[in-house]
């Protein structure tokens, strides 16, 4: 099994910054793709940003420039720096990963959410 463990959520104003992280643990062989993505009240699910193993990234419209997704691959984490927040970043934001296991099997992991409150 594999397991992604997100932190680093909190309550932010507006023009402020926060740094999520999120480590995978478990029986990995491999992680290809790893990514963040945010639901807020009443929306669906939506792609923040994507990294892959090689580092190749893409990011939404809505947080190009202020947002900058990495990752360690040595610790399995990866990270989204959100600087310039605004009221509209608020959400739970999870962390997605796409991982080959010791079942050598591909599979599609989620985190269990962080809360990201931006107050304006």
């Amino acid at each position: 099994q594999v397991q992604l463990v997100e932190s680093g959520g909190g309550l932010v104003q507006a023009g402020g910054s926060l740094r999520l992280s999120c480590a995978a643990s478990g029986s990995i062989l491999i992680i290809n793709r790893m990514g963040w993505y945010r639901q807020a009240p009443g929306k669906q699910r939506e792609l923040v940003a994507r990294i892959t193993s090689g580092g190749s990234t893409n990011y939404a419209d809505s947080v190009k420039g202020r947002f900058t997704i990495s990752r360690d691959n040595a610790k399995n984490t990866v990270y989204l720096q959100m600087n310039s927040l605004k009221p509209e970043d608020t959400a739970v934001y999870y962390c997605n990963a796409d991982v080959l296991s010791g079942g050598n099997s591909w599979s599609d992991y989620w985190g269990q959410g962080t809360q990201v409150t931006v107050s304006s």
